[in-house]
């Protein structure tokens, strides 16, 4: 009888087998969570649709990351899903402007451009997206601070304002389409002025009616009021700010120096030490001296005036045995390298447009090596304005330079000129009711602004400042009397700080 043979298992065989069965666990679970970790989440689908209205979307410039989000964030609106499916549709509508003023571009950055998020847009269109319901929860996260902010962002924007856009086209920019500025009346405040002649000591003789003599001081106390809407009440110190480590320039005729002057004193307000604020040149302000430079110092900023009567060059020319003075009106004026690198730039010319010489023509206008004979004044002006357009459209970085064109502003000459016994001593208020009849300078100056490639803000301050025949110096113009009166420029408190009431809603 064959012996039975038991089954037994030897401790060494139960020990190999046993760290067999684990080792396997252990690698089979390390390799699980490896693989999972290595494998990529599938992505919700995201889909653009763009409608014929889309525009591309391009980057140029430096706009930080934060700022590109901040922009995105102040124009997106979110529609929350309310089909079963989780599906939603959200319209973002997002018009970026150029951040190029808010943030100063170092000049070895000017030329960078490329498509990362270091670029500024340039255009931006209606955008129809379809994202899941997760990415509108999430949107949904920020959806309440981006309706605080579009509510500031209109706030600030409810002024009218003309502005001349790279597409060409001269628009009106107001709150619901209803708000123009230059449509309004003067209101009289007590308020006002935002300064004295007292509190500024940078006015010069011309524009200082109250230290020249004048007695009355209600012209001063007058403010523009659109028939839509509120102007901002100019802040100094928001100013200042706005222009903090910046070049504020303006470039024109003695209209434009009596902006000029105004803005100084406009911003001495929120001065605490004038010793702070100082002309680089340590020139003092006088009708002889064209140029200068006022440095903030604690604003690392300055405000500058450039003399350029026509923005073209006023040269000389051989007519025949003699030299006669021309306008070279195909060649933008000789101190124009100082206007380059200004982060604002307010221009102006129309003041010497009215003189006897430009107005008639004759043997004036210089073209290439040619001096007309005869050309008239509007097609000569129109050329003008069509040299300092192309120089602008060359030498300007929009990145980096907001441009205002300021029209032209009236003279109330009565009875005749203002070299030949032309007067208006007798205003003392502001006129009621205007004539209709548009300038030929703004026409012009529009037309010609529309063709532009750069931006440009059109300051249209001829209609409001023709009511205000009382606002200028008249025999006050100096302190020692005069035959003549001063019918074209301004006193100071006076109509210019109007302007730059309006340059600085514009500047919000």
């Amino acid at each position: 009888m064959e012996r039975q043979r038991s089954f037994s298992l030897k401790p060494t065989r139960f020990l190999v087998f046993s760290f067999t069965i684990f080792s396997s666990f252990i690698f089979l679970t390390f390799f699980t969570t490896w693989l999972i970790k290595a494998t990529p989440p599938v992505p919700q689908q995201f889909h653009l649709q763009f409608n014929k209205s889309s525009f591309v979307l391009g980057f140029s410039g430096n706009l930080p990351l934060n700022g590109l989000k901040d922009s995105i964030l102040k124009t997106t609106h979110v529609t929350k899903p309310e089909n079963a499916s989780g599906s939603a549709g959200i319209s973002v509508l997002a018009v970026l402007h150029r951040k190029a003023n808010e943030s100063k571009v170092a000049p070895s950055e000017e030329g960078r451009g490329g498509g990362g998020l270091d670029g500024n847009f340039t255009a931006l269109a209606p955008v129809e997206q379809n994202v899941g319901a997760e990415e509108v929860e999430k949107i949904e996260l920020v959806s309440s601070s981006s309706e605080k902010i579009e509510e500031n962002k209109n706030e600030a924007a409810s002024f009218g304002k003309t502005e001349t856009l790279s597409s060409g086209k001269v628009e009106d920019e107001r709150v619901n389409g209803a708000c123009d500025f230059t449509r309004g009346k003067w209101v009289y405040d007590e308020s006002y002025p935002l300064y004295t002649n007292g509190s500024c000591s940078l006015i010069d003789e011309g524009f200082h009616c109250q230290g020249n003599g004048r007695l009355d001081k209600d012209y001063m106390k007058w403010r523009w009021h659109p028939q839509d809407c509120e102007i901002p009440r100019f802040n100094a110190t928001k100013m200042l700010e706005l222009i903090r480590g910046k070049r504020l320039v303006f470039v024109g005729d003695s209209i434009n120096r009596n902006q000029w002057e105004s803005m100084l004193c406009m911003l001495m307000g929120a001065v605490k030490d004038p010793s702070r604020v100082y002309e680089t040149h340590k020139r003092r302000i006088t009708k002889g001296k064209g140029n200068y430079s006022f440095r903030f110092v604690d604003y690392k900023c300055t405000v500058e005036y450039y003399v350029s009567h026509f923005l073209v060059h006023e040269a000389k020319a051989r007519l025949g045995q003699k030299r006669k003075q021309v306008l070279r009106i195909d060649a933008i004026d000789h101190g124009s390298s100082r206007w380059k690198g200004a982060d604002i730039l307010v221009f102006n010319t129309a003041h010497w447009w009215s003189h006897y010489k430009t107005k008639a023509g004759i043997n004036y206008y210089q073209e290439g090596g040619q001096v007309h004979p005869k050309l008239d004044v509007s097609i000569a002006f129109r050329k003008a304005l069509m040299t300092w357009a192309s120089w602008v459209d060359i030498y300007i970085n929009p990145r980096r330079t907001r441009v205002f064109f300021r029209s032209s502003a009236p003279s109330h000459f009565r009875g005749d000129q203002w070299n030949s016994g032309g007067s208006c001593k007798e205003a003392t208020k502001p006129l009621e009711t205007l004539s209709a009849s548009p300038s030929e300078k703004i026409v012009i100056a529009e037309e010609v602004i529309k063709k532009m490639r750069t931006p440009i803000t059109f300051l249209n301050i001829t209609g409001l400042s023709e009511y205000r025949v009382d606002g200028h110096p008249s025999i006050y113009g100096r302190k020692s009397a005069s035959g003549s009166q001063d019918c074209s420029h301004w006193c100071l408190p006076g109509i210019p700080d109007v302007w730059n009431e309006l340059l600085y809603a514009h500047l919000q």
